[in-house]
């Protein structure tokens, strides 16, 4: 499924730049100046805060992956990637970074990023880079023809895209919420485009709010709306997105990240249809229909009491999970064909052609970042192999086989099927390191029992089946940050 882009505007491109050596970022500035609005940070925490400050997100971000509090590690880079593409799905990324590790690069173009480029940099080619980037991105927004015969505009024929087409057409018309589950990158917004094109509403308004992309104390009055005087800045009375979306329908993205004080008036909202403007007391009716989005389990939150129970049940009365592209057979074929196509003909380029072997590869790799990663490897093999025939290893040189690997679901219990995961990854590794395997395993559940106990060391201990004394020895020699990680005991 191809996933559906964001509006962006904006006369100047703005362009993000994430860096802590003021140096580059200074000069970068100055040699962009001249083509970008360009805007500076020197973290992901101040990115973030940035970003949410924003009436509408850059088109460009320009990041590096060693970022404070541990520059000489990628881990805050990476995490960027995925906080920008969350922010906006369609936002272009170009990693600029001294990390040059192939792995590096691979993994920062699984997440997202569209370009890696290794420090220090050419200035005129920079430009390049990202006026390509720009390009890319304004043909992605320009309304695409729908697929042969595929009124929802969907790519793939596997049996899980048909069932998805089942669903959108018995759910399209139904007046009650829809919650959409799934991976990132997996194509969700897409699913709730063709929920609102399909059903009664076509006509009407289709609104969407990425609750993880705006600050939370901003939340209430963008869905809500605010009378004047209200907070500090609020000069005018204003409506809100279910005042706005009418009786369209009103997509919320990222729902897992609405905080929780604001979980209840979603509630009432989808209850009995009532709200109100914050500092107001008359009460209003939405006709909206909500169809909500996560990544997360949900279920999972609501045991941990991060989700309210009864909000969660009431998002999912109907409920869709949109399958990651590894489970999708040949859809992938599919989707090479679509976007070779699509991004040839923007670009005026000679398609590439994969040889047997590059196409056994291509049918063999699980593409953990999904269709966006697959998307963004048909845009590099457009751009680099022109008209040519593209082999086996060039292919493999796109694909991050090690970030694969430690973004599974789990390592597989049993013998028969490590032995089967193991005979695989070795295959396909151009470079294999079984400590870097091993040690991206043990971060991984470490920072995954950190974030389930919200730091709690004691709890995330036991949670891994430890002592607290061993997580800490744990953490230390992967190198995570006790301090910056954990919430204390309490």
């Amino acid at each position: 499924m191809q996933p559906s882009p964001e509006p962006g505007a904006g006369v100047r491109p703005t362009l993000l730049i994430v860096d802590d050596d003021t140096l580059i970022t200074d000069t970068l500035a100055f040699v962009l100046g001249r083509d970008f609005e360009v805007l500076v940070s020197d973290s992901r925490k101040h990115a973030v805060s940035l970003l949410r400050q924003l009436d509408a997100p850059p088109q460009l971000a320009l990041v590096d992956l060693g970022l404070p509090p541990h520059p000489h590690r990628p881990d805050e880079g990476f995490q960027l990637i995925t906080d920008l593409l969350a922010h906006s799905s369609v936002m272009k990324i170009v990693v600029l970074s001294g990390q040059n590790d192939e792995a590096n690069a691979r993994h920062a173009r699984t997440l997202g990023a569209n370009e890696f480029v290794a420090k220090p940099c050419d200035a005129e080619e920079l430009r390049s880079i990202l006026r390509k980037a720009l390009e890319i991105r304004d043909a992605e927004l320009k309304p695409a023809p729908a697929a042969a015969g595929d009124p929802l505009g969907f790519v793939g024929e596997s049996g899980p895209t048909q069932k998805l087409r089942a669903q959108i057409r018995q759910y399209a018309d139904s007046p009650f919420p829809v919650l959409i589950e799934g991976e990132s990158g997996s194509g969700k917004e897409l699913i709730a485009t063709a929920l609102h094109r399909l059903s009664s509403r076509a006509s009407r308004p289709l609104l969407a709010l990425n609750c993880a992309a705006i600050s939370p104390t901003l939340v209430e009055p963008t869905l809500f709306g605010y009378v004047k005087g209200a907070f500090t800045g609020a000069a005018t009375n204003k409506s809100g997105y279910f005042e706005d979306a009418a009786d369209g329908t009103l997509f919320l993205d990222e729902i897992g990240e609405l905080p929780l004080e604001l979980q209840a008036k979603l509630l009432r909202v989808l209850e009995n249809g009532e709200y109100q403007r914050v500092g107001e007391t008359q009460n209003r009716v939405s006709r909206a229909r909500v169809v909500a989005a996560t990544n997360r389990d949900l279920r999972q939150e609501t045991r941990r009491g991060a989700f309210r129970t009864d909000l969660y049940h009431r998002l999912s009365v109907l409920s869709m999970t949109v399958p990651p592209l590894r489970e999708m057979g040949s859809d992938r074929e599919l989707l090479l064909d679509h976007f070779r196509r699509f991004y040839c003909e923007q670009g005026r380029l000679a398609p590439f052609t994969l040889d047997s072997a590059a196409m056994r590869n291509w049918n063999a790799y699980d593409f953990p970042g999904n269709v966006r990663e697959l998307r963004n490897i048909v845009i590099r093999l457009a751009t680099k192999y022109v008209g040519l025939t593209v082999g086996a290893a060039d292919l493999d040189a796109e694909f991050d086989v090690n970030g694969s690997a430690g973004e599974t679901d789990g390592p597989p219990q049993g013998t028969a099927a490590a032995g089967d995961l193991a005979r695989k990854h070795l295959q396909q590794a151009p470079r294999f390191s079984l400590d870097e395997v091993l040690q991206n395993w043990e971060r991984a559940y470490v920072e995954a029992a950190l974030k389930l106990t919200q730091g709690n060391m004691s709890q995330a201990a036991k949670l891994l089946g430890v002592n607290r004394t061993t997580l800490y020895s744990r953490m230390d020699a992967i190198g995570k940050d006790v301090a910056g990680e954990t919430g204390g005991d309490n």
